[in-house]
């Protein structure tokens, strides 16, 4: 895989598993006492494949999403390092921090060490931070004490296991010899084992040929089949998905080379994406086939479940993702109330051969839901051993309400017993954004009240924001007492952006 190292030396491996044991001792000395000295190290690395990456408009402001963790602050004895390619503009950095409710600004800023590259490649952070070792003693100088420090990571790859021992300091996610299990291919397998229903297909496909025969006898076994899909196994939100379609499929000995001379023509997600480097990603990294679930209504639900040093298990949440074709776009939290706990327990089960294989973090499991009549059937059709576009919006609920989320009834509920529910998308994007600067951005929204509200528990969360000017592109996170409340918030700030280039 271009964005891998090669498998780690024994040396590494060994000194990897040492550092990680520390993690269970950490966290029960830091997670009872709220005024405990910890310090987290924040790497929001994309280490995916850099030519996927690079179909995303303003990739690299993507290691903004996780500038909710700044909410972590909160804790008096917190510090914080917020590594990135970019320097982060400081009225970003003070937006976040003007969140915190009951913390003087100041107080949290001292305690904040941002930390850049200033580099805009698309190699993975983590592997620029180690080519640049006056950086790297700066990041060991601010951590001080690694006995009370740990990194979370957006990916966690062999750079981030490298990163984590040239700087003494565990990581709080899944150890990259387990991430087979999360590509396409590895989460069809244990979704199988699960007991989880997948769409039909192939997996561990390694050539044009495969995906040809594994096309050709996934129409052999239903023949009314009218579209497939070709996934890489490591794409990621949608980028790396082909579409095949089967109108006026021959049958017989003729349907296999038939599907051989169209298949360059395939439907390809990733922009810019050419069939000649989707057919090379497919021998380097494999793909799987399936079939393209068709129904009058479909959802795309997901849950977020959650393994912590202990091997405890938790339910985290569940969404409804909002896509266009198959690019994730946002979410709604939680998922709708006629499946969601559905979803939790047919996720819960991965959740747990998940747990027993030692994955450690953060992870989604991914559906697609039909409906006939009043009964919903479920298909599972990815594993995302990594922290996704689901994950950092509910971050941001979590850490501004200090509220919990409820397995039993799948809802979140501020400290109060009060409901929270939230519309959330990364992709809120038009050409007449672009020149937006951040301190516009900040204009807007405090003269139109786009603003969270920490009395209430509700209001508006931006985020991407680095990629408004240059991009026109933007995220936001819009919670409110009820579903209605939330999505009615998130019309408004696109009413209102829509006109932010308008004078005043």
């Amino acid at each position: 895989m271009t964005h891998q190292q090669d498998a780690p030396p024994l040396n590494e491996q060994a000194a990897y598993a040492q550092l990680q044991s520390a993690l269970p001792a950490l966290f029960d000395r830091i997670i009872p006492d709220r005024t405990a000295p910890r310090t987290i190290v924040v790497v929001p690395s994309m280490s995916v494949d850099p030519e996927m990456a690079s179909g995303i408009a303003g990739v690299h402001h993507y290691e903004e999403r996780m500038l909710g963790m700044l909410m972590l602050l909160r804790l008096p004895r917190a510090r914080l390092i917020y590594l990135t390619s970019q320097p982060v503009s400081e009225t970003i950095i003070d937006y976040y921090l003007h969140l915190l409710q009951g913390v003087p600004a100041q107080h949290a800023r001292a305690r904040l060490t941002m930390l850049a590259c200033f580099d805009s490649t698309t190699r993975p952070l983590s592997e620029k931070i180690m080519a640049r070792p006056r950086l790297l003693a700066r990041v060991r100088e601010a951590i001080g004490d690694p006995s009370n420090a740990y990194i979370t990571a957006y990916t966690v790859s062999a750079w981030e296991r490298s990163l984590a021992i040239r700087l003494g300091v565990p990581i709080y996610g899944c150890d990259p010899e387990l991430q087979p299990l999360g590509s396409k291919t590895g989460g069809r397998r244990l979704m199988r084992q699960a007991g989880i229903s997948v769409p039909d297909g192939a997996e561990d496909l390694t050539d044009e040929a495969d995906v040809v025969a594994a096309l050709a006898a996934l129409k052999a076994r239903n023949p009314n089949l009218r579209r497939a899909v070709v996934k890489l196994n490591e794409g990621i939100s949608g980028e790396g998905n082909a579409a095949f379609e089967f109108e006026d499929a021959p049958t017989g000995d003729g349907l296999a080379p038939w599907i051989a001379d169209r298949l360059p023509h395939l439907t390809i997600q990733a922009e810019g994406m050419t069939w000649d480097s989707f057919r090379a990603k497919v021998r380097e990294m494999g793909a799987v086939v399936e079939a393209f679930i068709e129904a009058d209504e479909k959802r795309s639900p997901s849950a977020q479940f959650n393994v912590d040093p202990f091997g405890y298990v938790e339910a985290v949440s569940t969404h409804d993702q909002v896509l266009q074709g198959q690019v994730f776009l946002g979410c709604q939290f939680p998922a709708d109330e006629a499946y969601r706990l559905q979803i939790q327990e047919a996720a819960a089960k991965v959740a747990r051969l998940l747990g027993q294989r030692g994955v450690l973090g953060r992870f989604a499991i991914d559906f697609i839901s039909t409906r006939r009549g009043s009964t919903w059937r479920h298909y599972g059709i990815e594993l995302n051993l990594r922290k996704g576009g689901t994950t950092h919006p509910f971050l941001m609920l979590l850490l501004l309400t200090g509220g919990a989320y409820d397995p039993v009834s799948g809802l979140f509920r501020t400290p109060a017993g009060q409901p929270r529910f939230y519309y959330a998308s990364d992709n809120l994007e038009a050409p007449h954004y672009k020149g937006l600067t951040p301190s516009d951005l900040v204009d807007v929204a405090v003269l139109h009240g786009l603003h969270y509200d920490g009395t209430v528990h509700e209001g508006v969360v931006f985020h991407l924001i680095g990629a408004l000017s240059e991009f026109g592109k933007l995220g936001v996170v819009c919670v409110g007492a009820s579903p209605e409340r939330a999505e009615a918030l998130y019309r408004r700030t696109v009413e209102v952006l829509d006109h932010a280039q308008d004078a005043e």
